[in-house]
């Protein structure tokens, strides 16, 4: 693993942290100072703030000069479809491969744990891995999957083919639906080297729960994909029958009428740069 790779793995993992105080408080509550975090998590204060720039440009964290960090407002959500229409997700465009830049296994955490459903001491597979797409690199992705649940699993399953396919042939676990939020970011400097952006270029992040069909949560993923190369296409339905009120992404307020009749279907798209 080369030290590019390993500076936003250690970045990610002091971002876990820093998630994990966030939900176990609330809206304006405070965070501890940089000198505090930089001990209790044994690294250095760039590498710190590097990952609390992350959250605070993402609207997770608030600086307040000379008083400190504190958690965000709350954020508004806005769901595309209600639980009872399928999300339809096509394949995106282009050719498809991965880089692995770690693979191991390790406790859940609070965090993840919660996410999937076991105990904080469980072991997960955790699985870092550049995903690139007809040769350029695309995304950053860092998987966390239940370690019972793919015995043997190798890094060569991870690095090419799908790897829900190989769940299902290799593991026996057919995944069923998952639900994935879409928001905004920007790159840190680490991340921007490995997907060959200048620094704090815009990118989505992207955060998905998979559950198989028996129910269980089987992966928790988070991925940052350049925002320069990648879009979101949603196509919506809108009925003209609706009675209840609602704001739609991109239209006004109830502005044609529509209500919440509305069901999309989303793909991703790779585009190239003009």
């Amino acid at each position: 693993m080369d030290g590019e790779s390993s500076g936003v793995l250690k970045r990610d993992r002091v971002r876990e942290f820093l998630l994990e105080l966030v939900e176990s408080r609330h809206p304006g509550d405070a965070i501890p100072s940089e000198r505090t975090l930089c001990s209790r998590l044994g690294v250095s204060r760039p590498t710190l703030r590097a990952a609390v720039d992350e959250l605070v440009a993402t609207g997770v964290l608030v600086r307040e000069h000379g008083r400190g960090m504190f958690v965000a407002p709350e954020k508004i959500t806005q769901e595309m479809v209600s639980d009872d229409h399928a999300l339809a997700l096509p394949q995106a465009s282009g050719t498809w491969s991965s880089r692995l830049l770690e693979f191991t296994t390790m406790p859940a955490g609070a965090r993840v744990g919660r996410r999937l459903r076991i105990s904080p001491a469980a072991e997960i597979m955790y699985v870092a891995r550049l995903r690139i797409v007809d040769e350029a690199p695309m995304a950053l992705e860092y998987l966390h999957i239940p370690a019972e649940l793919v015995p043997g699993l190798s890094a060569e399953e991870l690095e090419g083919g799908d790897l829900y396919e190989h769940l299902r042939t290799q593991h026996g676990v057919q995944v069923r639906d998952a639900v994935q939020s879409i928001e905004p970011t920007v790159t840190s400097e680490a991340e921007s080297r490995l997907l060959d952006v200048p620094v704090l270029s815009p990118a989505l992040l992207f955060e998905r729960l998979t559950t198989d069909t028996t129910g269980r949560h089987v992966e928790y993923v988070h991925s940052v994909y350049r925002g320069d190369r990648y879009r979101i296409v949603s196509r919506l339905t809108l009925g003209a029958s609706a009675t209840t009120a609602a704001h739609h992404p991109g239209m006004p307020p109830d502005g044609l009428g529509f209500g919440a009749a509305v069901r999309s279907m989303t793909r991703g798209d790779v585009h190239g740069v003009d």
